[in-house]
Formats: structure tokens, sequence, C-alpha cells
């Protein structure tokens, strides 16, 4: 599920982008993007709970690697979801 969500987000995360560049309203995909983001992570907290419960300790071991990974994609779609706004207090600034 983690899996669908995440790729949910990252089309999302594009649209934003792309909504932002034609001058539309953007705000809405933003927030949806960040939502599904988070719910992406705890989608996946669910999965490793689910890994605890039946004693996978050999999916488990992957988990510092999955970890890293989350960290990572979830600061750059936080990033890329709020940079037209810092582009547009930028344009406004000019």
């Amino acid at each position: 599920m983690w899996v669908i969500l995440g790729l949910i987000a990252v089309v999302i995360t594009f649209i934003n982008l792309y909504m932002y560049a034609a001058g539309k309203d953007y705000k809405f995909a933003m927030a949806m993007a960040l939502s599904l983001t988070a719910l992406t992570i705890c989608a996946a907290f669910s999965n490793l709970n689910r890994w605890v419960k039946v004693e996978d300790w050999s999916a488990l071991s992957e988990l510092p690697g999955m970890a890293r990974a989350f960290w990572f994609l979830t600061i750059v779609s936080i990033l890329l979801n709020l940079a037209p706004i810092f582009l547009e207090r930028k344009r406004k600034k000019l």
C-alpha cells in the first residue's frame, strides 16, 4: 500500500509544480501531495508493525535502508511541494 500511496504522491507533486508553472491555483495539489506523503509513511510503519507481529526478522533487516530512503524522499517531497510558495514570495519581492 505504501508504494501506491508514494507513487500517487509523486504524481501529484509534479501536478503541483505544473499548476504553479501554468499560473493556476496549486495549493490544493500541494496539500494533497504532502498528505499523501504522510500517509505513505504511516502505511510503511503499518507494514513494519506487521513484520514485527509475524517475527519476520529477515524483512526487518531491510529497515535501515528503507528508513534512509523514507527520510530522503520525505524531505524531497516537502521541498518540492513548498518550492512554489517560496518562488511566489521571491517574485513578489522583486
